[in-house]
């Protein structure tokens, strides 16, 4: 699979908006010529086929159509969104990227590395003459792990057409929820509309601005959306689908959420860099149960835990061995309650806190923490403990001027009949910073 049947539907489109970055809109008639242009400076400076390609760029339409030239040319792509800045070097060690290119605002630049491209997993994608695609994980589980994708298979899952929608291009493209929203909304004639910043106001005002219809984003970054009250100086009517993944959804930040937006619906989405994307389907908007498939998917749950069964899996780790086990199924390390072909998903395995045999889920505290007012961001993890081997620990940033003393005394007095007394926080820290990364995702400390 190339990407011929998106240069098709990019041809049929061509007269409608594909790309908007503030006022600068592209057609996709546009965004094709970028396309041929970057194709032809590809041939000009000889880049092969089979060879590891970074770009370091945010989304605008000359990325996306060198990425999509890139792909044409069969390389293996490692795109990199400035988020990941401080880890560029790193990533590029790993990857063996044999070309740096590097997109701003008014110019390009191209750097030979020269590195030799050797790992295993490159030469059998190379054999069978694919595009490849390098991600890496957040490393809110500890290292990043570079997670290697034979790209026509991603591209495959994008063939059976689907509704045009005007799409806020929130997650970056070096993450696979990004990269799942552009290729969606390629594929279907949409329009991947660029914030100037992800701020909560400078999303809202793309979405006004732009008409946008689906905000795919994080529980983490709605949570922001709620307590700048951006919203309420944007007409947001437009706005018919919030999706939101890559962690658990509080219960109180999505009955915040829903009370704010009653007329949009909420979906709640799942997949891994791994696997991909899954197909989902909310029980409703205000529900935490969902259904995750499609045909292309299989899951099944051992022992509390879903595992997945994907046929665009990845092909591997680059710096890691293999987790699929001998049927191909992938342990997701997400614990999960069951009811018929519903899910709930409780939260990953690594983060459980076992206080003297009673197992307590940090999304299920911090939903609890979050209701209070003043409260801007907690994330809840284990702490040792001489007795129960673990207490619940917590980091709280305030919105007031409470000391910690006073702060403790309001925490307990709240969560008092809220919880049971072994999940209420028993070691907590006042801080400045929010606790999410670059990704809009909680990071936890680790005990």
């Amino acid at each position: 699979m190339t990407v011929q049947f998106l240069l098709d539907k990019m041809s049929e489109f061509s007269t409608q908006e594909a790309v908007a970055v503030g006022s600068n809109i592209i057609t996709y008639g546009e965004l094709l010529e970028k396309y041929h242009d970057w194709l032809n400076w590809i041939y000009s400076e000889n880049i092969k086929p089979g060879e590891v390609v970074s770009i370091k760029s945010d989304y605008s339409a000359d990325s996306i159509s060198l990425f999509l030239a890139l792909t044409q040319n069969r390389n293996i792509i490692v795109p990199l969104s400035n988020d990941s800045k401080a880890h560029f070097e790193t990533f590029c060690d790993i990857a063996q990227n044999q070309y740096d290119i590097i997109l701003s605002d008014d110019d390009s630049q191209l750097t030979k590395t020269g590195n030799q491209a050797e790992h295993p997993l490159y030469k059998v994608l190379r054999e069978k003459d694919r595009p490849g695609l390098v991600l890496f994980s957040s490393g809110s589980t500890g290292k990043s792990k570079a997670i290697f994708h034979d790209l026509s298979q991603l591209l495959n899952k994008f063939t059976v057409p689907r509704k045009m929608m005007r799409t806020l291009a929130f997650l970056q493209f070096d993450h696979i929820g990004g990269v799942n929203t552009l290729l969606y909304t390629l594929a279907n004639g949409g329009t991947a509309v660029v914030p100037s910043k992800r701020t909560p106001e400078s999303v809202c005002e793309a979405l006004e601005k732009h008409r946008v219809e689906v905000l795919p984003t994080s529980p983490t970054f709605i949570n922001l959306l709620l307590l700048s009250g951006a919203a309420d100086h944007a007409d947001l009517s437009s706005l018919k689908l919030i999706t939101y993944g890559t962690e658990t959804m509080p219960d109180s930040t999505l009955a915040a959420i829903t009370a704010r937006f009653p007329e949009t619906k909420l979906l709640q989405t799942y997949g891994l860099s791994e696997v991909g994307i899954l197909r989902s389907k909310s029980r409703d908007s205000q529900s935490l149960w969902v259904k995750v498939g499609g045909a292309e998917f299989e899951t099944k749950i051992v022992d509390g835990r879903l595992w997945i069964k994907s046929e665009s899996a990845m092909l591997g780790y680059l710096n890691a061995p293999s987790p699929f086990d001998q049927e191909g199924f992938l342990d997701t390390g997400d614990q999960v309650e069951q009811d018929g072909e519903w899910l709930k998903i409780l939260g990953r395995q690594s983060e459980i806190i076992n206080v003297g045999g009673e197992k307590v889920y940090p999304a299920e505290v911090e939903s609890v923490v979050l209701e209070m007012p003043g409260v801007e961001d907690a994330a809840v993890y284990s702490s040792p403990h001489a007795i129960t081997g673990m207490i619940v620990a917590i980091e709280v940033k305030l919105n007031t001027d409470e000391t910690l003393s006073e702060f403790k005394v309001r925490l307990r007095l709240h969560c008092a009949g809220r919880l049971p007394a072994y999940k209420v926080p028993k070691k907590i820290t006042l801080i400045d910073s929010y606790t999410h990364n670059a990704r809009f995702k909680r990071m936890r400390k680790r005990s």
